[in-house]
Order: structure tokens, then C-alpha cells, then sequence
């Protein structure tokens, strides 16, 4: 019987992909991702061939994208990269070959190179500005944060902040929130400061013992402490310079709780009514520190501010300072203006003004 001859192998192409094309580099916002040739045969040994590449995002092609190199923009993040390799030989031929999918892109980090700062005199009612530190790419966008011992300032979220009345004796920070196209987003402190200062430093200090008359039923540790604050206030008297410690007995001057019926025992000129001060006596009628005046109560005020001002007003006498009138119609009442009996315009005011601070 016959043999039938064997079947004729097919040829191989000229041109034959033997391992697929690979990227290099990070799949990274602003990267360069590198293809590399992959490995061919071609059907004469040795014989040259000529590579040019495609790349494709999410398997569609990137146009314009035909260089070995790319680098990767903000259309690629969160998508996959690949690059098909064309292998062509001398006589034209040629095939593709195409290479595994990256991962995805993902934003680049935005790198700090230096930590923003707080710019200006940490005082009260002084202005400190943010500077947004300094970042290896430039931000689009800074955001602003002011801090206190580490904790958010409500509503401090400006490039500059006012020093006010709670700073005083605490440190300040800024955080700030940098973004930039493709990049993620990233937050930076300011370095720890120095305790913000009274506006400013002492310039005298005084001493106060603390005592009562007649059959007081209000507390006096409150009392006592609540007089210390309005003392420590940079809005009070320790904004002219004058520095207040409580003592336990004597002092430069005493602070007196006494009923109503016992304030007339310091003077013939005191009144039961109000408040008074005589020689190292400065002498708070506990009605009032208790109710405060009609006249403020009826203006809405509250009973905190009025024990500020009376403490304020009669220990202004003994700093030296006497009755001062309205400025002008709208203007704060100096706090040595007898407030409660008419303020002719003015405006209630529980805190001595810079004229009055400047006088101690």
C-alpha cells in the first residue's frame, strides 16, 4: 500500500514575539513609565528590527502617546497603562505584541521641604500671618488652621488671625491643608511658639489680700476668683502694665465683699446702693455683685460682665483714676464712668479703654 507523503509544516512569519514588552516605573501621577522591546525571532538570525510603541489606557488607545516613554497625566489616574510593541523587519514586516496592564494610577504625594511658620508678635490685639510652608510642588490651594494648645480655634481659618482675650498665656499653631492637581492631599503644623504675652509687659505690680463685712452669703472663693480673672484679663488693667497677686493677708490694697447695710461703714460718702472705695479699700457692695445694677440688667447685659466692671471701676479709684464722662454718642463707656446712673450715649462697658490703660 501506498505511503501518503507527510504534510508540509507551516512557515513561520518573519517575524515572531517570544516574550511580551514590559513597563517600568510607578504607576504614579507625573511618573514616566519606560516600555521596554520585548523579545523577538525573525526567520534570518540577526537580522535588525525596528521598534515603535502605542500605549493604551484601559485598553483604548492614549492618543498621541507613540513614544517609548510616557508620563503619566491627570486623565491616566486611577486607570491602567499598556503599551503595545511593534517589531518591524528589513523587508517590512510586522507584528505587535502587547504588555500586561499596570496597576492603577494613583495621585503622587505632595512632599513638605519645609514647615509653615506663624509671622509677627504673639501679643494681644497684635495680627500674626501663616506662611504656607514650602512644598516640592507648588500648591493650587492652601487651606488655613488656627490652634490652640493643639486644639481648633472656632472660626480661625484665615491666612492671618487677630491675637484675642483666650490666646493670652497659650501657644499658637497654624495647620495648614496644601492640594495640587494630581497630588494628594497633605496637612503641615507650625512649629510650637512662645506663650502669646499681655499686650503689654508689667510695668507695676500690686498685691490684694481679700476679706468681707457683715454676714456675706454669696461665696467668696468665687468671689475671689472671679475677681483674680478681671485682674488677669488683657482687656483690664493688665493691659496697661499692672500686674495683680493675691495675697493672704495685707497687700497693696484690699478687696472687700460687704452687705449692703456695711458699705456706708467705710465712708460717710459710700451708699448702700453701690459700690465704693476708700483709701486701701476698695470695697464691692455684694447686692451688686449679686445682681448687678437695673439699669444693666434692663440693657441685657450680663451679670460676668457687670462683676468685671465694678471690680474694674473701684479698682481704678485706687489706681488713681476718677470719674470720666462719654467720649461720644456710640462710643464704650470708660470703665471709670459711673455706668449704672447714665451713660449719655455711650455705650456699656465692662473693661477700661486704651486711654484709661495708658493712664495706670
Amino acid at each position: 500500500m501506498p505511503v501518503a507523503p507527510a504534510a508540509a509544516e507551516d512557515p513561520l512569519p518573519p517575524v515572531v514575539s517570544t516574550g511580551p514588552p514590559t513597563v517600568a516605573g510607578e504607576p504614579t501621577f507625573a511618573e514616566t513609565l519606560t516600555a521596554s522591546t520585548g523579545e523577538w525571532e525573525t526567520d534570518e538570525p540577526g537580522e535588525p528590527l525596528t521598534h515603535s510603541y502605542r500605549w493604551f489606557r484601559d485598553g483604548e488607545p492614549v492618543r498621541g502617546a507613540r513614544e517609548q516613554a510616557y508620563t503619566l497625566d491627570l486623565d491616566d489616574l486611577r486607570h491602567r497603562l499598556q503599551v503595545e510593541v511593534t517589531a518591524t523587519d528589513a523587508d517590512g514586516y510586522a507584528e505587535t505584541a502587547l504588555s500586561e496592564p499596570t496597576g492603577k494610577v494613583t495621585r503622587a504625594r505632595l512632599v513638605l521641604r519645609g514647615d509653615p511658620k506663624v509671622r509677627g508678635e504673639q501679643r494681644f490685639t497684635r495680627t500674626v500671618r501663616a506662611t504656607p510652608g514650602r512644598w516640592r510642588t507648588e500648591p493650587t490651594k492652601v487651606r488655613y488652621r488656627w490652634l490652640r494648645d493643639g486644639e481648633p480655634i472656632r472660626g480661625a481659618r484665615g491666612a492671618s488671625y487677630r491675637i484675642g482675650v483666650a490666646d493670652v498665656g497659650h501657644r499658637l499653631r497654624v495647620e495648614v491643608v496644601a492640594t495640587a492637581p494630581g497630588h494628594t492631599r497633605e496637612r503641615a503644623r507650625s512649629e510650637r511658639t512662645e506663650k502669646v504675652a499681655h499686650r503689654v509687659g508689667v510695668q507695676r505690680s500690686v498685691t490684694y489680700s481679700v476679706v468681707t463685712r457683715g454676714p456675706v452669703t454669696a461665696s467668696v472663693k468665687e468671689f475671689a476668683r472671679l475677681a483674680q480673672q478681671t485682674f488677669e484679663d488683657p482687656r483690664g488693667w493688665r493691659g496697661g502694665g499692672v500686674a495683680f497677686r493675691r495675697v493672704a493677708r495685707g497687700g497693696s490694697f484690699t478687696l472687700v465683699l460687704a452687705t449692703a447695710a456695711q458699705v456706708p461703714s467705710f465712708s460717710s460718702q459710700c451708699s448702700s446702693t453701690w459700690s465704693c472705695r476708700v483709701g486701701r479699700y476698695v470695697v464691692i457692695n455684694q447686692t451688686r455683685w449679686q445682681h448687678a445694677s437695673p439699669a444693666w440688667n434692663a440693657a441685657g447685659r450680663s451679670l460676668r460682665d457687670y462683676r468685671h466692671m465694678v471690680v474694674n471701676h473701684e479698682t481704678g479709684h485706687w489706681l488713681g483714676l476718677g470719674h470720666s464722662g462719654c467720649p461720644g454718642a456710640g462710643k464704650p463707656a470708660p470703665v471709670m464712668m459711673q455706668q449704672s446712673k447714665g451713660r449719655d450715649g455711650c455705650t456699656f462697658n465692662p473693661f477700661p479703654t486704651l486711654a484709661e490703660q495708658g493712664r495706670v
